[in-house]
C-alpha cells in the first residue's frame, strides 16, 4: 500500500521528546517504513497532552491502561502527582489524528506508559514503575478505536 500513511511514536524518529530529553532514533523501522513505502506521522502523546520536555518518569497506576481509560486508574510521576489529563488528552489527540488522516497503523514505542503495545510500566510502589505486559494509555485508545498498534 504505497503512500499510507501511519502514525509513529515521534521519538522513534529521532525527535528528542522521551521524558528524559533523548529520542530513541529507530533505522531498522526507518528502514521499513521507507521500503514498504509508507508516510511516518510522527506524534508524541506527552508532548501533545502537554506535558513538557523533559519530565519525571512516569508509570500507570493501578492494573493497566484500560483502567486510566476508564477513570478507574491513573497515571503519576515519581513524586505522585498525577498526569491522567496530560496522558488522556494525549490519547485523544492520537485517535482524532488517524481519524482525520484516515490512520489505520501505528508504530509506537515499547515500554512507554503512552505508547507500549505489548508492554509497560505500572507503579510497583509509590516512588517507582515496574515492567508488565499490556499496553500503553494512547496505544490501548488506537486499539478501542480500531488502529492496529505495532511496538518498536
Amino acid at each position: 500500500m504505497s503512500g499510507e500513511r501511519v502514525l509513529v511514536s515521534a521519538c522513534l524518529l529521532g525527535k528528542r521528546c522521551r521524558y528524559d530529553g533523548g529520542e530513541c532514533r529507530s533505522s531498522e523501522l526507518e528502514r521499513r517504513l521507507a521500503e514498504e513505502g509508507l508516510v511516518p506521522q510522527p506524534f508524541c502523546p506527552e508532548e501533545e497532552g502537554g506535558l513538557a520536555t523533559p519530565r519525571p518518569p512516569a508509570w500507570i497506576e493501578g492494573k493497566d491502561a484500560a483502567g486510566v481509560l476508564s477513570g478507574r486508574g491513573r497515571v503519576v510521576d515519581e513524586k505522585g502527582r498525577d498526569l491522567s489529563a496530560a496522558f488522556l488528552a494525549g490519547a485523544r489527540s492520537a485517535v482524532e489524528r488517524c481519524a482525520e488522516g484516515d490512520i489505520r497503523r501505528a508504530f509506537l514505542k515499547e515500554g512507554s506508559p503512552s505508547c507500549g503495545v505489548a508492554w509497560t510500566h505500572v507503579a510497583a510502589s509509590s516512588s517507582e514503575g515496574k515492567k508488565v505486559a499490556g499496553m500503553g494509555v494512547t496505544a490501548a485508545a488506537l486499539e478501542e478505536a480500531g488502529v492496529r498498534c505495532f511496538g518498536v
